[in-house]
């Protein structure tokens, strides 16, 4: 069993998954793991990293799938023992033109920004070392998408206490609404992406107050954060960012210094802890 430091990016053969490989290549003192789909792309993207002298491994991951998210938990505690560093990364979005059935793109949009993190979440998060870091990937859209919801839904969202069951059970509503043409008059806002990445932002407040009450003595730091607005195949190319600069604040995270005590269970923008 390898004593080296290990990190893992989901869905990062491309975009800001990629870029925050790159930079934890140049950083980060152990092996970085580059995750995909595809294991095609997955290899090409290592083999790019390579040409630049950069040095990332490949492991195939695929969110939507739990026997391939249960094959990475496997291969990480009998290879390493467990896990420093997790950025989840992993996310689709469909574009604003799409013609997909709004009920369609909430179902699948779901399903991966949301329910396949908390899958990677639940299998992987037990791995996570003392002074391990975690990092979701969130969006700047959560603000005008909390917004776009009813006042009892924000309610419900800001709360120090909802938990991990009623989240859930919120983020399947959501989803059962769309397809009885509800979510509007349900107090639900009209992005499915935007409803996913709430879930994902919660998600990560009670999973911080999870390890404050089941690993205290381990100083592990989990976060939230917001890329920003980066110019990738999901953002399109009037972007402001460069993928380079979206992986900054992800990449800062995960490499608080381990006597860091903070920040933990907040979500950030630009390095700054955000309120919202």
């Amino acid at each position: 069993m390898s004593n080296t430091p290990v990190a893992v990016v989901t869905g990062s053969n491309k975009g800001i998954g990629f870029a925050i490989v790159r930079a934890l290549c140049k950083q980060f003192p152990g092996d970085v793991y580059l995750t995909a789909r595809d294991a095609g792309r997955g290899q090409e993207a290592v083999a790019k990293l390579q040409e630049e002298g950069l040095h990332a491994l490949f492991h195939q991951l695929d969110i939507d799938d739990l026997q391939s998210i249960r094959a990475l938990r496997d291969f990480l505690k009998e290879k390493y023992g467990g896990l420093n560093v997790l950025i989840n990364n992993a996310g689709i979005a469909f574009k604003v033109k799409d013609t997909t059935p709004f009920a369609v793109q909430a179902e699948v949009t779901l399903k991966t920004n949301f329910f396949g993190t908390r899958n990677v979440c639940i299998e992987l998060l037990p791995l996570v070392k003392p002074y391990g870091k975690v990092v979701n990937v969130s969006s700047m859209v959560i603000n005008s998408a909390l917004r776009g919801c009813s006042q009892e839904l924000q309610q419900k969202f800001r709360s120090d206490a909802i938990t991990e069951d009623e989240l859930v059970k919120l983020m399947t509503k959501f989803v059962e609404d769309t397809k009885k043409s509800v979510h509007e008059k349900e107090g639900w806002p009209n992005t499915a992406y935007g409803v996913s990445k709430i879930g994902v932002t919660v998600l990560s407040k009670i999973q911080a107050r999870m390890l404050n009450e089941k690993r205290k003595g381990d100083h592990i730091l989990l976060n939230s954060c917001c890329p920003g607005w980066v110019r990738t195949d999901m953002a399109g190319p009037n972007a402001t960012k460069s993928p380079d600069e979206g992986a900054e604040t992800p990449v800062y995270l995960a490499l608080l210094p381990s006597d860091a005590d903070g920040p933990h269970g907040q979500h950030l923008s630009d390095k700054t802890v955000q309120t919202w």
